[in-house]
């Protein structure tokens, strides 16, 4: 049975707008701007984190947890990223990376949500493989 898609899939100015929310989620990333990721995230006790190594279930959670560990290094490069939008208020955003001098492959998924204040951060998973 062939599935039907909605119009509202990928309309042009949201992609517009979510790829320059996730630009500015890497810049801030690989710039170690903790203030600025903690902006990004949805300020609720509902936002979730998945990292390699840690579980947070929550805005405070995850802001404490990028105050706590500091500044590392986070450069990287990323490939087959893929922004999907869904009507005009709800997105995704998947991404491979290659951090620098390893040979792991890290992914990266967020579910991108606009609220008044602007596209937030609600859910984000980070893993990385062996090569």
């Amino acid at each position: 049975m062939a599935q039907s898609f909605s119009s509202d899939i990928n309309l042009p100015e949201i992609v517009t707008e979510v790829t320059r929310a996730f630009q500015a989620y890497e810049r801030a990333l690989v710039s170690n701007d903790i203030a600025a990721l903690n902006t990004m995230f949805w300020n609720s006790p509902l936002t979730l984190r998945y990292g390699t190594k840690e579980l947070l279930y929550s805005h405070a959670e995850i802001a404490r947890f990028r105050i706590e560990r500091g500044p590392i290094d986070q450069r990287r490069t990323l490939r087959n990223t893929r922004i999907t939008t869904f009507g005009r208020n709800f997105a995704t955003a998947n991404t491979e990376y290659l951090p620098a001098n390893s040979d792991k492959i890290g992914r990266q998924s967020q579910t991108w949500v606009r609220l008044s204040e602007g596209w937030k951060i609600v859910s984000a998973h980070v893993s990385l493989m062996a090569p």
